[in-house]
This record gives structure tokens, sequence and C-alpha cells, in this order.
């Protein structure tokens, strides 16, 4: 496999809009690529900079890559052990799951949109993430005990696991419910989300109601989602699994331009459209589960991070999927860091001001399809 065989750099589906999409477009959304790419660099920069400890970011950094760059992960000359440790065992490991979960929730979000060719399908909002919550609770709560042997064989991927099964059974569920005949009824789509959402805060209730101390404590981390238990044992557990989806996903995005047309044009066009849903659907539950699983339920970027590039870009997946990866960890970084200063020295969670943010946004797609459809 070269580089020119994934869809971004011309292979795959770049003659699906060649007639349809003028060169302009595609000018823009590689710009907007480049763009997003630097404004993630400056997000993580600013971000390792920012606390109540201030810490030299600019002369740290380029010390502690020369010191990896040649196999060493020690404290490099020149710098304090103080900044040493904010910087690699607190910070560092925090934005780094930072960009892994804003970029796999704006990912999944766009995946979903495009495979249910609705605007509001998204992870958080149609009961995906409180599935992959659901999966977590359940290992938190009986890894000690019932399922203590697959724990001590699975390690640090336990708990990432647990969640993707919770995500893929809510993912997997939702299609059924929601599609009929090939078209997905928003009505439908969103009240199984609802549903399925209370269901899944039933049973995590109930999961609760038994938990002892030390796993409520641990439970109440996925109330409303936060990076602040981030550390490299997470990082290393769930980017795996993020990492393979992100590189994955765009494999697929001449399958969901081709379904933006619709199931039958999809299979006329040599679209083998149940594979397709079949590794959407695993795509976006892996990546939900090993995000819930480290940050809890952060909502609403699924949603608003895909159709604001939808709008700017256009709707061709080559360049949606990538630049949703780039904007949604640059909002993410930039969403904790504004969690952990805001009110210093305590946090707000991150899931607070997504809400904030991406609530009012959901209204306003709801209300603006509302007026093109008449309804």
């Amino acid at each position: 496999m070269t580089l020119s065989s994934w869809p971004l750099f011309g292979g795959g589906s770049r003659s699906w809009f060649k007639n349809g999409m003028p060169g302009t477009r595609e000018d823009l959304a590689r710009s907007s690529i480049l763009l997003l790419g630097m404004t993630l660099i400056a997000a993580g920069v600013f971000s390792l900079a920012t606390g109540p400890i201030p810490v030299p970011v600019l002369e740290v950094l380029p010390r502690a890559l020369t010191a990896m760059m040649s196999g060493s992960f020690d404290q490099p000359d020149g710098v304090s052990a103080r900044d040493w440790i904010v910087f690699a065992e607190i910070r560092l490991p925090r934005v780094l799951l930072g960009a892994l979960v804003g970029a796999s929730l704006a990912v999944s979000g766009a995946v979903m949109q495009g495979l249910f060719r609705n605007p509001l399908a998204d992870p958080g909002i149609v009961g995906v993430s409180a599935g992959a919550g659901l999966g977590a609770a359940m290992f938190i709560v009986l890894g000690t005990g019932l399922l203590a042997p697959i724990a001590a064989l699975l390690g640090i991927y336990a708990l990432p696991l647990a969640a993707f099964f919770g995500a893929l059974i809510t993912t997997f569920l939702l299609y059924r419910i929601g599609t009929r005949g090939g078209a997905t009824s928003v009505a439908t789509l969103l009240l199984a989300g609802i549903a399925l959402s209370a269901l899944s805060g039933a049973l995590t209730g109930l999961l609760i109601y038994v938990a002892d101390d030390q796993q409520l404590r641990d439970l109440n981390f996925w109330g409303l989602g936060s990076l602040a238990g981030a550390s490299w044992a997470k990082v290393f557990g769930a980017g795996p699994i993020i990492a393979v989806v992100l590189f994955s996903v765009p494999f697929l995005a001449r399958g969901l331009n081709a379904m933006m047309l619709g199931e039958a044009s999809a299979g006329h066009v040599g679209i083998r459209v149940q594979r397709l849903k079949r590794l959407a659907i695993v795509a976006v539950a892996a990546a939900t589960g090993a995000a819930v699983s480290v940050s809890g339920g952060i909502g609403f970027v699924g949603i608003v991070v895909p159709h604001l590039l939808r709008l700017t870009i256009g709707p061709d997946h080559r360049y949606l999927l990538p630049a949703s990866a780039l904007l949604g960890a640059s909002l993410l970084i930039l969403a904790d860091t504004a969690s952990r200063t805001l009110v210093a020295p305590a946090e707000l969670p991150i899931g607070i001001l997504t809400a904030f943010a991406g609530a009012p946004f959901f209204l306003w797609i709801l209300l603006r399809k509302r007026g093109l459809t008449g309804m």
C-alpha cells in the first residue's frame, strides 16, 4: 500500500466528485486541512504551556524531542525536575489523550452522518456513547470479580474493549431500528437513541447501586466526561485502537460518498453496501468505545465538527474525515485547557463546556432543517 492509495492523496474516490465538485472546492478542502493541522499543533503547544504552574514549553519541548529521538525518555539536560514532571507526566499525556478522544468522536460523527445520511447522527445524541459507558461500567464493577480473569488477560486494553462491545451492540441496534428500506427516519433515529440511552442509563444505575465505594468513585467519572485522569497507561490503552480507526476510515470515503445518493444507487456504482455498513459500524463502535473508556461521556463533538466542516469544505468524505479528526482534536484540547483553567484550582467537566456550545448548535440544525423541509 502506497501513500497515493490513501483517499486524501488521490486514491480511492478521486474520480467520484471530479465532475460534480469544482476544483476550487477541492483546493479549499486541502488548504483547510493544512490550516487545521497547524491549528492542532498550536493548540497542543498552548495547552502544554497553560496551567497553574507555568512551563517554558518552547524550551522544554525541543529538548524533550531531541532526547526521545535518541531513545531516552529521562529528564533532559537543562530542564528542571519540576518542569519535566509537569510537562511529561501530567500535561503531555493529557494533551495526547484529548487529541485522540476529540478526533475519534468527530470522525465517528462524520461516519455516522454519512452512513445514516442524516446530519443529526452523533454518538452522544443517539446513545452510542451511553452504550460504551455501560460497557465500561460493567467492567469497572465486575472486573474485580466475575470478569477478573478476562481483565488479567487483556490488561490495559480490557476497559477500552469493554466499552467497544457496549458501543458496538448499541450502534447495531440503532441501525436496525432506525433504517427501513434503505432509508433512515430522523424521528425514529432520535427516538431510538433516546430509548437506548435511557436503557443504558438504567443498567448503569443498577451497577452503581451494587458498586462499592471505590467503584462508585470510578463510576462518577462517567457523569460529565473529563480528562483529569489522563495517564500514559490510558494513552497506550486507547491510543492504538483509535489510531487504527483514524487511519482506516478514509478508505470508506468512496462508499460514504456513494451512500449520499442512496443504498440502491451506491450498489449500482459498485459499492458493497452491506460490507460498508459493517465496517462503518465497527469503526464507530471502536472509536467511540475507546474514547469513552478514557474520558467518559463527552457530547456534541461528533455533531458540531462535521457539520461546520460540511458548510466550509463540502460533503466529500475524502476531505471531511481527516478534517474532522484535526478539528475535533483541536477543539477538545482547547476545551480541556479551558476546563482546568477557568475555575482553577478546581476543574469543570469537559461535558459541561461541550454541552453549552453544542446544545444551541444542535437546536440551530433542527430549526434550519425544519425551515428547509417546511416541517
